[in-house]
């Protein structure tokens, strides 16, 4: 069993999302922050006529563990390509 306090912590992550073509008018970031109950902040994208079809967001997420876990769960579920940032405290998102 998980401690309560160690629940309740609130913790962040910073990834980068990748958004196929197909996924680009779904509300996935609404939905990480209605259905899961976190904060995203949107730290970087590249949709649209920029890219060739597909897309992606720099994001800062935070959350309790389960809540963050639950968020990547849903994310994952829908074979999104998902890159941690290795240094949450650094510039750069070379992995």
């Amino acid at each position: 069993m998980i401690a309560p306090a160690f629940q309740s912590s609130i913790t962040k992550i910073r990834l980068r999302l990748h958004i196929p073509r197909h996924y680009q008018h779904e509300p996935l970031i609404s939905r990480l922050i209605a259905i899961h109950g976190l904060v995203v902040n949107i730290t970087g994208a590249m949709l649209g006529k920029h890219t060739n079809g597909d897309g992606r967001f720099d994001l800062e997420i935070r959350g309790t563990i389960p809540q963050i876990g639950r968020g990547l769960a849903y994310l994952e579920s829908l074979n999104l390509k998902i890159i941690g940032k290795p240094n949450a405290d650094g510039d750069g998102w070379s992995c």
